[in-house]
């Protein structure tokens, strides 16, 4: 039927074969332009030429030996077959695999008509018309894919492949089969001006599906883009407010401290002009005690990790959240200190807001933070527990938006992925687990030494 026109324009055996290969190869063209291979250009050229091979064979075989049914049951078998195959040798999803067979289906039923209704329109049913046409259009649809469209497609699929179900794909896909499955219809072989009629508006009609499905997801994917990036901003909005707090502690504990140092000063110069010694000893080792109980708390000795895991700890204390802390980290790592200060505030600000949420549900309820860092020779571990409600669902390995306020996930993922990061989030019975892995970049001109 699809390779069909060994009926509908009669031909030898060996013509056939031609017309088969011609419309293999053809399918193997387009699809390999839109999909993402598994292999490697040469092994995708071996594997895909072997299955040429044998499915052309069986195919002139099954012509000589059975014509009528060759002609109505051959090329679907060889599609099946290619589906088959193609899904294995691409490493899209399968739902994304069978939109772009859909798709390259539909550019099969249109060379071979076009090929069959020229040859018969205008060169009086002459095979090789129909061969030459198919294959120039085939070059043409390749050409124009690869320079216009291919990057498209691909970026496309990207959104597909997250939004695209299983029900949606179905539909899609039982729409375009009838389509072409009443183009190619082989029991109707007049060429009225209403049979052409009707196969140019089922051409319009299966296109028109392909496109309005292209950019119904395009307007999906880029709207998912902007709101990823809206997360981003509120993210670096809400990593400018714990900076900011910093600097304005910081401010605030100077001039403290300079208040401070005038009072102890006078109090020192009073003790001295009246020769207490032992009464300023002692007023001096209160001062130290009270020096130590007021020094901002030392949680690791990187500077700007300690700094956000503080601002963080007293933002958390102050909402009533036990916090404890885990921490070994040297002060030199090979990680920026902006990677890690995105990944571990965002990582405690979603960690605070599933405590918040936990307590608005279930008031009065101890809520807890746990938190560890550690240095495994080349690797970085980082491993978070908190409190959350049951309802905090989980979706593609990835907490719900509702779950975190919102933002945040997305931030560590990308700063993960820089690293070669493994992660997991996990909901287990009102805990929240967050685990991520990612390795310890080698400083240059530097050997990496083992341990924390």
């Amino acid at each position: 039927m699809l390779s069909g026109g060994g009926g509908m324009l009669g031909g030898a055996a060996y013509i056939a074969i031609i017309r088969f290969l011609v419309s293999l190869v053809g399918v193997i063209l387009l699809y390999s332009l839109i999909s993402e291979p598994r292999y490697d250009r040469k092994r995708t050229a071996i594997y895909y030429g072997v299955f040429s091979v044998l499915m052309v064979s069986a195919a002139g075989v099954w012509y000589v030996v059975d014509w009528a049914s060759c002609v109505k049951m051959a090329a679907f078998v060889m599609y099946i077959c290619f589906c088959v195959v193609a899904i294995h040798m691409s490493v899209d999803p399968v739902p994304l695999s069978l939109y772009k067979l859909a798709l390259t289906f539909y550019l099969l039923a249109v060379f071979l008509i076009s090929g069959i209704e020229i040859a018969v329109i205008f060169f009086d049913r002459n095979v090789w018309a129909d061969v030459i046409t198919r294959v120039l259009l085939i070059i043409a649809m390749a050409v124009f894919i690869d320079k216009k469209i291919k990057s498209s497609i691909l970026g496309f699929g990207r959104y597909v492949e997250n939004e695209l179900d299983w029900f949606s794909i179905a539909i899609m896909i039982i729409s375009i089969l009838f389509g072409i499955g009443f183009i190619l219809n082989p029991n109707v072989a007049e060429r009225t001006p209403y049979r052409l009629f009707s196969i140019a508006m089922n051409f319009f009609l299966t296109g028109a599906l392909q496109f309005l499905v292209y950019r119904l997801y395009m307007h999906i994917g880029e709207e998912k883009k902007y709101q990823k990036e809206n997360q981003l901003m509120q993210m670096n909005h809400r990593l400018l407010e714990r900076n900011i707090e910093i600097l304005e502690e910081a401010v605030m504990s100077g001039k403290r401290a300079r208040h401070d140092a005038r009072h102890h000063n006078a109090v020192i110069a009073e003790y001295v002009r009246r020769e207490q010694k032992e009464e300023l000893l002692k007023y001096l080792k209160e001062y130290e005690k009270e020096l130590d109980e007021s020094m901002t708390e030392v949680i690791c000795a990187n500077t700007a990790v300690n700094n956000i895991l503080s601002a963080y700890t007293r933002r958390a204390r102050k909402e009533s959240i036990d916090v404890q802390l885990d921490v070994e980290l040297s002060g030199e790592l090979a990680i920026p200190s902006i990677d890690l200060v995105t990944i571990l505030a965002n990582a405690y600000e979603n960690a605070i807001y599933g405590c918040m949420e936990a307590q608005k549900q279930q008031s009065g309820k101890d809520c807890f933070i746990h938190l560890m860092i550690r240095r495994r020779k080349n690797k970085l571990v980082i491993c978070c527990s908190n409190s959350c409600t049951i309802e905090a669902q989980i979706k593609n390995g990835q907490p719900k938006p509702e779950a975190t306020g919102g933002i945040g996930v997305l931030s560590i993922i990308k700063t993960a992925d820089k690293f070669d990061g493994e992660y997991d989030f996990r909901n287990k019975e009102g805990v929240f687990f967050f685990r991520l892995m990612m390795n310890i970049p080698m400083a240059e001109g530097k050997v990496q030494v083992l341990g924390g």
